[in-house]
């Protein structure tokens, strides 16, 4: 599955059969606001979620900029993940 990041709509996307997830971000300075995520239910399951989130975070990473996880599943996903914990806001 390729992520794709649509930097004009602010947000990382996969298409699989049909279907489009998305991971949606606001960029305010040094900081990105991850504020929604979603995955249509047919592709529910398969971590496609993960994988947006994953790659809008390794983004985040190489920008040098901070998360705020604005988004349950962001948030849940870097609890999951203490290797993400470090770009976190304060």
């Amino acid at each position: 599955m390729d992520v794709v990041h649509d930097t004009a709509r602010s947000r990382f996307e996969t298409r699989v059969d049909g279907h489009v997830g998305v991971c949606v971000y606001r960029r305010d300075g040094d900081v990105l606001d991850v504020v929604h995520t979603e995955v249509p239910p047919a592709l529910r399951g398969h971590g496609v979620a993960a994988q947006l989130v994953r790659a809008t975070l390794d983004w985040a990473r190489g920008e040098g900029l901070r998360v705020r996880p604005r988004c349950s599943y962001v948030a849940a996903y870097m609890r999951r993940h203490p290797e993400t914990l470090d770009l976190l806001a304060r």
